[in-house]
């Protein structure tokens, strides 16, 4: 009786009509999970290429037009299991000129961060906490500069929209540790996979900060946003970035990512 049963199932399994092309293309069209897309996302916004440097400047806006400016060069390198190293040159305006900073980031752990203080002569080590802190008085915090780890939020797929005529996956990720928000709702561009817009709520549920890419450029193969800005939509302050002469896989040593060169920064990479 059993062998009937399994012969009849196998029979059935084997004249079952396949899928129609419509549904079988839908199928093949399904959305990827928002974990799948956040992963992607830091991948393509954080971790193109082995290695990556590029010449930054922040413009600092406040609402009654007073401008500061950042000059920085900024090395980022690849390692293993999901660890990177970033360091940060500031070359201009003067009263930071000099100063330098380090991340060592893993993957589920607190990160490593350093700050070179050389009006001090002093290197400070920064508390997790202050990842969420304003990086150089910009409207980024430092955990913008070398981005978050996935599993500090709670990412939803909300849907799919068109953004700035651009196809988008709209995903919300609410903080489950210490962040600056409780809650970012970001669209991602389906065919780079990165962000197009982001929009930040505080505690009280209230929009208080929105990031804009404001150009995307192939850069050796890799999209790259060039121009990017963050506004405090309740200051009115804004930040605006420029990336230029980037340039990935040029062969960034391992050594150069540690507190010794924090102190004698890596001429051959900053000029």
């Amino acid at each position: 009786m059993r062998v009937r049963l399994v012969l009849c199932l196998i029979g059935l399994a084997l004249s079952w009509p396949a899928l129609p092309e419509g549904p079988r293309r839908l199928l093949a069209q399904a959305p990827p999970g928002a974990n799948d897309i956040v992963a992607r996302v830091q991948q393509a916004f954080y971790a193109p290429g082995k290695d990556m440097k590029a010449r930054v400047t922040m413009t600092l806006l406040s609402t009654g037009g007073d401008k500061r400016l950042r000059d920085l060069t900024m090395l980022r390198r690849n390692g293993t299991g999901g660890e990177q190293q970033y360091f940060i040159y500031f070359h201009q305006p003067g009263d930071v000129r000099g100063m330098t900073f380090l991340v060592l980031k893993y993957p589920r752990r607190d990160d490593d961060r350093w700050l070179f203080v050389p009006a001090l002569n002093l290197v400070r080590r920064l508390a997790a906490r202050d990842s969420a802190q304003s990086f150089v008085g910009s409207d980024f915090t430092y955990e913008h500069v070398s981005g978050r780890d996935l599993e500090s939020d709670r990412h939803t797929l909300r849907g799919e929209e068109q953004r700035r005529g651009k196809a988008c996956y709209v995903v919300e990720s609410q903080a489950q540790e210490a962040a600056e928000y409780s809650r970012k709702v970001a669209w991602i561009d389906k065919a780079t996979w990165l962000p197009v817009d982001e929009e930040y709520y505080d505690v009280r549920g209230e929009l208080f900060k929105v990031f804009t890419a404001d150009e995307v450029r192939d850069v050796s193969g890799h999209p790259t946003i060039t121009k990017r800005t963050m506004k405090n939509v309740k200051t009115n302050h804004r930040t605006d970035v420029v990336f230029a002469d980037v340039a990935y896989d040029v062969g960034i040593e391992a050594e150069i990512f540690s507190e010794r060169y924090l102190r004698e920064p890596p001429r051959r990479w900053i000029q």
